[in-house]
């Protein structure tokens, strides 16, 4: 693995961790601003309604401030086939687990992993959904169902598939009013999107010998946003989810680690 590239990406994730920690931090000390307010304690508030409503003001502007706070766009050096479709991005979060398994397994692993197998995936799923019910999709996807089935016959494209190295799914988490996909959208149609108000996010599961029986398997995903508006938007949605998509990525992976090795449940 490229020792650079390794640094930026622990980077990133550092930085979008001290992101979110502060936004939820924040939120967490203006509750009990609004609180006071409602009925004011002998600390923080010292029985001040007025010293309350301080406490729940000054969060709510120090998020605000933490919310224009938009990364420049950056330009990947690797040359994997993720490259083809995002070689730049806005956002970029990386996730990796070595198996004791060879890569067609890990592979097959990647393929028929479900989403009942992904620890903490419904409840994630269900709280970015507010608990309502849905058609099929990766955000309320069936027990059984291998979960990349269900994102590529959902909202998800398929970009590429180079069995046992990578595979590539991409998706639109932001798009203009009125905007009609096209009935047969394809990769060519995706990396051409360029037009103001759409935001790009696309993942890949790679797969690399090791050798001696070990693999080492990276996903990562990155976002692009095509406009400074929709950055702004899409930073502030980045910034709230980030946590729960770290965690998901990281469970995902041990249930592909887990299928590969024999060991799913």
């Amino acid at each position: 693995m490229d020792p650079g590239g390794f640094a930026r990406r622990l980077n990133q994730g550092v930085n979008d961790w001290l992101f979110s920690v502060a936004v939820y931090s924040m939120a967490l000390v203006a509750l009990v601003g609004v609180l006071g307010v409602i009925w004011p304690l002998g600390w923080p508030h010292r029985r001040s309604r007025r010293r309350a409503l301080v406490i729940a003001v000054v969060p709510v502007l120090i998020v605000i401030v933490i919310m224009q706070v938009t990364p420049s766009v950056r330009t990947s050096i690797d040359n994997h086939a993720i490259d083809e479709f995002a070689p730049q991005f806005h956002f970029r979060e990386h996730h990796e687990a070595v198996v004791a398994a060879t890569p067609e397994r890990v592979f097959a692993a990647i393929k028929s992993v479900s989403a009942d197998e992904i620890r903490l995936f419904q409840l994630f799923t269900s709280i970015r959904r507010f608990g309502r019910p849905g058609p099929e999709s990766i955000m309320n996807a069936p027990q059984r169902k291998p979960i990349l089935d269900v994102a590529t016959q959902t909202t998800f494209l398929l970009l590429a598939e180079n069995p046992p190295r990578e595979i590539v799914v991409g998706t639109l988490v932001a798009s203009p009013p009125g905007f009609r996909p096209p009935s047969k959208p394809t990769g060519d149609a995706f990396k051409a999107i360029t037009q103001p108000g759409f935001a790009k996010a696309t993942m890949n599961f790679l797969v690399t010998d090791l050798g001696n029986g070990s693999t080492r398997v990276d996903t990562e995903t990155r976002v692009f946003a095509t406009d400074d508006r929709t950055l702004r938007l899409f930073t502030a949605y980045w910034r709230i989810i980030f946590p729960g998509s770290s965690i998901l990525r990281g469970t995902w992976l041990t249930a592909i680690k887990q299928r590969a090795e024999g060991r799913s449940s």
